[in-house]
């Protein structure tokens, strides 16, 4: 399971301080280093993702582990009246914020530095919360979710994009390749931290997906979870229900 998995073997921090180390380290580099991992694919899947949560048409949305607000910054479009960037990562969040003053939306999007496992909001505050990327991240994932269930208000909406493994052939041992030998060769050619994408690829593939998923987000406490797999089944998206 994903939680056992660090970014620094030798550091005597917790996964989460350690999380926060490691994004810190690459901020600067992640918005055009990720791009190019994923080839831009990952783009189309965030909008995707803003689809789903516009469907409710929420007012209050929280996006967790928000990084450098891509989503955030796409929901806006939803028209909300407020948007909440939480991240563990304050040099993530700062990033995103020149990003988010940049497009004059520093009125509609807060970004917050901020704990998935102790989200500082009252029970029941948010319309949708999102995860992209994140979850995986967690250090006690079902301590997360519960969290997250706690502030989203009823039939509210949770929707969480996140890699996943292939199932069939070829992608299944392209993907493995690609995760396993390039994708850290490429961010220990291109990022200042050389361990980062080594951990980004090992907890990808070691993280439950598709039906595993959805069973942990029912035995915490979430309704109606669904899988959505995306590009060959490289990522998914998924959706669940307070």
């Amino acid at each position: 399971m994903s939680k056992s998995i660090k970014p620094y073997k030798d550091s005597e921090l917790g996964k989460k301080e350690q999380v926060a180390k490691m994004f810190d380290n690459i901020s600067e580099d992640y918005d055009g280093l990720n791009r190019v991992i994923s080839l831009g694919i990952d783009v189309s899947w965030r909008k995707k993702v803003v689809k789903l949560v516009g469907e409710n048409n929420p007012q209050q949305i929280l996006d967790i582990a928000t990084g450098t607000g891509d989503l955030a910054l796409m929901m806006s479009a939803l028209k909300p009246q407020r948007i909440v960037g939480l991240d563990i990562s304050a040099g993530m969040l700062e990033v995103g914020k020149q990003k988010v003053a940049k497009a004059n939306l520093s009125d509609k999007i807060e970004m917050i530095v901020g704990d998935s496992e102790n989200i500082p909001f009252e029970d029941n505050t948010f319309d949708a919360i999102t995860v992209s990327f994140g979850v995986r991240n967690f250090e006690n994932l079902d301590k997360g979710l519960k969290e997250i269930l706690r502030v989203l208000k009823p039939g509210g909406k949770f929707v969480v994009l996140e890699t996943s493994n292939p199932t069939k052939f070829p992608f299944k041992q392209g993907y493995k390749f690609y995760t396993n030998f390039i994708l850290p060769v490429i961010g220990k050619i291109f990022s200042k931290d050389k361990v980062a994408y080594s951990y980004l690829s090992e907890s990808a593939n070691s993280f439950p997906f598709g039906e595993a998923f959805n069973n942990i987000l029912q035995k915490n406490g979430f309704k109606n979870a669904k899988n959505l797999p995306v590009t060959f089944g490289v990522a998914s998206i998924y959706t669940a229900l307070k």
